[in-house]
């Protein structure tokens, strides 16, 4: 019986062994996988590489607005004039005039409204539309101006309404950006051409030899005749290019800068586009008029009630007006925050990511140069590219930019530093004290519009999703703003781009900065980047969103 028991408690004791390593293998089955997934590496991909069907699951958060983009970006189609240059619509000969009769004065809140006819070089009137006008109601002596409405007849004729929003004396002003000849230019090389500009990738093997090739957002566009290499961004999918480099491997790619300006234009093409016929200001056709308060009230400014600046609200058309240099929004009650310690006190508590191009870098740089307790810190980045960061400890403020990474023109940057804007969205836990400004435009104007609305898609999930955790951050998107007038960065490719941002975004909790008409009220040259005047007046938008009156 002795060996037997001994036997017995062998097996009882193997036996427990045996159920508690059981449990402990259950145990560990049953955690959830704490496994790091590093995204896959670089790696090389055939010319076949980039298709449209790589992005439908972010292609499907965008709402039903882009789902068509004929319908979003219509514009009014231009009929062939087959090779003659005076057929275009002129400048010079184009006329407009009051739509009634003219009034010795006019009333505070009302409107002006008026006829255009464009025409051609022989003075002929247009029989179709499809230009792209910008009329302005203009207050020189009230430092004051407010974008027209063009309604385009598609006949053409335009009909330009203008609101009257302050007392003392107007002009109407109306510019031809582009004849309609000229759109048909732009509007078949921004659907037709892969890109119109390229990249430079620079590539370091492990003795320091560098390699060169061009880079581009798809394999067709880098011009290599052989593989290329495809960066695949982890969050957004979002995809980049370069020709593979003659020795060194894909993952040795270290920087990124602009390239080269792709000729994309004939002669003819270049002829509609040339600076004699584009931006160009009609005759006058109207005289200055006279507006008057009206009888009841005692305010030279017609500005109804207003609700606070908050994300969300229906945008009003004209979003605003300057009037003595000062931006009056007419969708909330923005105001002015003219000395560094009222910015100081709405900034106080918060940090501010800034993501996206030069227009929204110098959002920054006025704030860095308005403050001076702000102060910038060092990060040994390029400007072009960032980040950026300025701080201001004693009221606990953190400024950040960043460049909004590939495609983007600028000298040569690190690619570690080209962080996508969903890259960035995804690290943030927002709250109450974050706010995120997202400006984009001028560096897609370059790329077929289904470039930039494969990257909306990704930005708007990314939005979303921030605002889902964390529903108290406040973010905030800036249209792009008017400036170049060629076929590589027009003023008609950065509507297109205004139309499907405010589309992207149009259903969620975000706020808008109107940059395109703060930058087109005023009788200033356009320009890709403003002047303080300008800049001053749209951080005053941004900063009354962030401390509504």
């Amino acid at each position: 019986m002795g060996p037997f028991v001994e036997q017995f408690k062998g097996y009882k004791n193997l036996i427990v062994a045996l159920v508690f390593l059981v449990w402990i293998l259950y145990f560990i089955l049953s955690l959830p996988d704490s496994t790091i997934h590093r995204p896959p590496g670089p790696r090389a991909a055939s010319k076949s590489a980039c298709k449209p069907t790589e992005y439908p699951s972010h292609l499907s958060f965008l709402p039903q607005e882009l789902a068509n983009l004929t319908h979003l970006l219509y514009w009014p189609p231009t009929p062939g004039d087959e090779g003659d240059i005076l057929a275009s619509t002129s400048p010079q000969t184009s006329t407009y005039r009051l739509r009634g009769p003219a009034q010795a004065s006019y009333a505070l809140g009302g409107y002006l409204e008026a006829i255009l006819v464009a025409r051609d070089h022989r003075g002929r009137p247009k029989t179709h539309g499809g230009d792209l006008f910008r009329a302005q109601l203009l207050g020189p002596g009230l430092k004051a101006g407010v974008p027209g409405d063009v309604q385009d007849l598609e006949n053409g004729t335009y009909l330009l309404s203008f609101p009257l929003l302050w007392a003392g004396q107007a002009r109407v002003q109306v510019r031809l950006i582009h004849s309609s000849e000229a759109v048909g230019v732009l509007r078949r090389i921004w659907r037709e051409k892969r890109a119109t500009v390229d990249f430079r990738g620079y590539f370091r093997g492990p003795t320091g030899a560098e390699e060169t090739v061009i880079c581009n957002v798809d394999p067709q566009s880098t011009g290599a005749k052989g593989p290329t290499c495809q960066y695949r961004d982890v969050v957004s999918s979002e995809l980049w290019f370069c020709a593979q480099p003659p020795t060194l491997p894909c993952n040795s790619l270290v920087g990124h800068s602009s390239g080269s300006y792709l000729k994309v234009t004939v002669p003819h093409d270049e002829a509609l586009l040339a600076w004699n016929v584009t931006d160009k200001v009609l005759p006058q056709g109207i005289s200055p008029i006279q507006i008057r308060m009206a009888a009841t009230g005692n305010s030279s400014l017609a500005l109804s009630p207003q609700l606070p600046c908050r994300p969300g609200l229906p945008a009003s058309k004209p979003s605003g007006f300057y009037h003595q240099d000062v931006w009056h929004s007419l969708s909330c009650s923005g105001h002015s925050f003219s000395t560094a310690d009222s910015i100081l006190g709405c900034l106080a508590g918060h940090v501010i990511h800034m993501i996206g191009d030069s227009t929204l870098r110098q959002w920054w740089e006025y704030l860095r140069d308005k403050v001076p307790s702000l102060k910038p810190v060092d990060l040994h980045a390029i400007h072009q590219a960032g980040p950026l960061m300025a701080v201001e400890t004693a009221r606990g403020i953190v400024l950040n930019w960043r460049a909004h990474g590939w495609p983007l023109r600028c000298l040569r940057a690190p690619v570690a530093s080209l962080h996508s804007v969903a890259q960035e969205l995804s690290g943030l836990a927002g709250g109450p004290h974050t706010v995120v400004v997202l400006g984009l435009g001028a560096h897609f104007t370059t790329f077929p519009p289904s470039i930039f609305v494969r990257r909306l898609a990704g930005i708007r999930a990314a939005v979303a999703a921030l605002l889902a955790r964390e529903p108290r951050t406040l973010v905030i998107i800036k249209l792009a703003n008017t400036g170049y007038k060629s076929v590589y960065g027009s003023d008609w490719f950065t509507l297109q781009i205004n139309r499907l941002l405010r589309a992207a975004f149009a259903d969620l909790r975000v706020a808008f900065v109107d940059a395109w008409e703060m930058t087109s009220s005023l009788a200033l040259p356009d320009n890709i980047h403003p002047g303080r005047l300008i800049v001053s007046n749209e951080v005053d938008v941004l900063l009354s969103f962030i401390c509504p009156a």
